[in-house]
């Protein structure tokens, strides 16, 4: 395992769309342990690959004492909105509100490649969100509100 260098915004590769995960092997497990370290090593709840230089759909979460790899995520259920002021590894010294789904419901498949799906609220379904964007090139703070 290994702290990576994160991207940050300006470079070109954050705005590119990632690509669907089809190989659950060693290279993802390699990964998404390094995104962990990574993560941790700088105090964020939420990280994609392609903010360690990595165009792959993989997203790791930790937010309120809940731990998740989420490959190919898909959100297919949101109801509610809500806004809070977020920030981001990629985007530093910046923060703003965003308007997010309350509660999101999302399906993914784990390291291996087995389905699941997750139920999220408030700030479980906001970082979800957000490293969802991160999927699809966006950044959040193109969504923030009042630039």
């Amino acid at each position: 395992m290994a702290v990576r260098k994160v991207v940050k915004r300006g470079d070109e590769l954050l705005k590119k769309k990632s690509k669907k995960v089809h190989d659950f092997d060693e290279n993802l497990a390699q990964l998404l342990d390094d995104m962990w370290d990574t993560m941790y090593a700088n105090d964020g709840m939420g990280l994609a690959a392609v903010q360690v230089g990595v165009l792959r759909r993989a997203i790791i979460i930790d937010v309120n004492n809940l731990k998740a790899e989420l490959i190919n995520p898909e959100i297919f259920y949101t109801k509610g909105e809500d806004i809070e002021e977020e920030g981001c590894l990629s985007v530093e010294n910046f923060h703003g509100k965003v308007k997010r789904p309350y509660k999101i419901m999302v399906r993914a498949q784990d390291r291996y490649g087995y389905p699941f799906e997750i139920t999220g609220e408030k700030w479980l379904a906001r970082c979800i969100c957000h490293e969802c964007d991160h999927l699809e090139g966006i950044l959040f703070s193109d969504k923030v509100l009042n630039k």
